[in-house]
């Protein structure tokens, strides 16, 4: 059912695909998870290359985005280290402090601030060589229990 009909009542909705570990995007981004061992805090790395950048030579905005969204849903995953989650962001604000440059490895730090039973709030901070900090992010996730 392509065409975004509804099954008819009684139809057995599609199977759930299986996660895939690495996602996609992960591997497109090259997003490497270098740390996790404490709950809630993840560590991510990826090499801004060449194929990044924005006219002005430094790393799109988005690109950036999204290694702090992954590390920060990743964190929010380990967060709720208890329960089998999905997480889902409801919400990502960044904020760009300096031109990531490309040629260098950049680090994402992500932390849960606070958790519940339906959300958990992240930050994240993103540094370039020399531990200068690029950017700061922060995220809601909601959580939906997986089978």
């Amino acid at each position: 059912m392509t065409d975004g009909a509804r099954p008819a009542d009684g139809a057995r909705p599609a199977p759930r695909r299986p996660l895939q570990i690495p996602p996609n995007c992960d591997v497109l981004l090259g997003l490497r998870c270098v740390d996790k061992s404490v709950p809630g805090v993840t560590i991510w790395e990826m090499d801004a290359e060449e194929r990044f950048a924005n006219p002005a030579g430094a790393v799109q905005g988005g690109i950036l985005s999204a290694l702090a969204d992954t590390a920060m849903s990743a964190s929010a995953v380990t967060y709720n280290r208890e329960r089998k989650m999905l997480v889902a962001n409801t919400d990502l604000r960044i904020s760009f402090f300096k031109a990531a440059r490309t040629g260098q490895v950049l680090t994402c730090t992500a932390r849960a601030v606070a958790g519940g039973r339906r959300t958990t709030f992240v930050e994240a901070e993103v540094v370039g060589a020399g531990g200068v900090v690029v950017a700061k992010a922060s995220s809601t996730y909601l959580l939906t229990p997986r089978d």
